[in-house]
């Protein structure tokens, strides 16, 4: 893929997590779930591999924060289940693992990352049992619309990964 093609896809995937974090979202917990957020880290882990889905992740989490749409606890959540996804796709050639590596990644330790994020930077004292469960229900969510979309988009031959 030439650059241009590359950062104009990345821009496209942006744009849609971005819009759809203030469309589609509920609550989970003491987070708020945001099922799109992860269904792109799937797509993009595929499709661009880990280093593109991480950077699309951060540009992602960084919009909602600046338009009030997210909380801090986005990076770390998203940014870690990005690079599994890609890292685990990258290994393995499988969908279904780069689906897993988001809800891991996110679901789990994303979460764990957010303990002392949320504790430094937002002052809460929140454990990890506080994050695991809402950070999971996101995760795992939306890796399988992920998985879901990038398997017909697969078996349609619309992309080649």
């Amino acid at each position: 893929m030439n650059r241009t093609r590359l950062l104009t896809t990345m821009a496209v995937f942006i744009a849609i997590g971005t819009i759809t974090a203030q469309l589609l979202w509920f609550p989970a917990g003491i987070a708020r779930a945001y099922p799109v957020q992860h269904a792109i880290n799937v797509m993009t882990a595929v499709t661009l591999g880990p280093g593109p889905a991480v950077v699309i992740a951060f540009m992602i989490s960084l919009l909602r924060n600046m338009l009030g749409l997210g909380t801090l606890l986005a990076f770390p959540g998203a940014m870690v289940g990005a690079f599994l996804a890609g890292y685990l796709y990258k290994k393995s050639g499988k969908n279904a693992l780069a689906a897993v590596g988001e809800g891991v990644g996110s679901g789990i330790f994303g979460a764990l990352f957010a303990v002392p994020f949320a504790s430094i930077f937002m002052g809460s004292s929140a454990g990890a049992f506080a994050f695991i469960p809402p950070f999971l229900v996101s995760s795992i969510t939306g890796s399988l619309i992920g998985l879901f979309i990038v398997s017909r988009v697969a078996s349609k031959r619309l992309i080649r990964h």
